[in-house]
């Protein structure tokens, strides 16, 4: 791998929770989520313009519909925004009575969504613990509870197969492995692939994305670092340090898929902390790596 270099794309005071990095090809735009300020974020590539729609409530992650608009997860919803008119439709609802909200998603090459709550978050990485739950929403928009006493649900992705889901609960500082049913949309055997505790790496695995090879790249909370995991043997491969603490999370993007983008958080930051870049999104070039073209909902 050349060395990689980091520069930023979208300044500071970007986001208050930047998250949900999605690379949406057809228009070289990459859209994120503010999640304390209910902001869905879009940055063309091409243009370097910046746009946004404010929602109300808490958005945990923003992917595009084929159908037409954004699904996005606000609150407990699973709601399509238009970008342009700002209407909102909800087409999925959960957990109704809790204060839980959903927090990261992806879709399989199916076109389902998988997306995860978690409980209310005072302090940055301190929730009740084991209050979120994992879902899969069908194209059909009928929805299963796929796993549960989950604490701060977070990053999704899958194998070139589809044989194999890794998903995030950072409190545990784990990304799990289960079975992949493609055909049925179900997931079983949960097993641990990259255990930060062992790895040798601080702070809380946050959001993630997979590369051609197979490779897992995790955004690490409160450790100013991205690092990529094998996620067949656990072991440790490669880190980009970054010049603020919270990273939040990742997706490969660029025109040929082989650039880095990265988010983080200035929520919250402890007291005194000089961290001007906070807020920012970041793009890494020359890590030899490629993504995947991510999936659109299909609902």
């Amino acid at each position: 791998m050349s060395s990689p270099k980091v520069e930023v794309v979208v300044k500071a005071c970007h986001a208050s929770i930047g998250e949900g990095p999605h690379w949406d090809v057809s228009s070289q735009s990459l859209y994120t989520v503010d999640i304390v300020s209910g902001g869905v974020h879009r940055w063309d590539a091409r243009t370097g313009k910046e746009s946004k729609v404010n929602l109300d409530g808490s958005v945990g992650f923003v992917i595009p519909r084929e159908k037409g608009g954004l699904v996005v997860g606000l609150n407990r919803t699973v709601s399509v925004v238009d970008f342009d008119s700002k209407k909102t439709e909800v087409l999925v609802e959960v957990e109704n009575g809790t204060k839980n909200r959903f927090n990261d998603a992806k879709c399989d090459a199916a076109g389902r969504l998988w997306a995860g709550t978690m409980g209310p978050e005072s302090t940055p990485g301190v929730v009740e613990a084991g209050c979120g739950n994992l879902y899969c929403v069908n194209t059909d928009l009928k929805w299963s509870k796929q796993d549960s006493k989950i604490d701060i649900s977070n990053g999704i992705d899958w194998t070139d197969d589809n044989t194999i889901m890794y998903y995030i609960d950072s409190v545990p500082r784990k990304v799990y492995a289960y079975d992949f049913d493609f055909a049925g949309g179900n997931v079983s055997n949960r097993r641990t692939a990259v255990d930060f505790n062992t790895a040798g790496v601080k702070g809380l695995p946050d959001g993630m994305c997979i590369d051609c090879d197979g490779k897992i790249w995790v955004a690490s909370f409160s450790s100013s670092k991205v690092s990529q995991f094998d996620p067949t043997t656990g072991k440790l491969m490669t880190t980009v340090e970054f010049p603020t603490t919270n990273i939040t999370s990742c997706c490969f993007g660029g025109p040929q898929l082989d650039e880095l983008f990265v988010t983080c958080s200035q929520w919250k930051l402890p007291e005194g902390s000089d961290q001007p870049m906070a807020g920012s999104i970041f793009k890494v070039t020359g890590l030899g790596a490629k993504g995947r073209a991510p999936n659109n909902f299909r609902g």
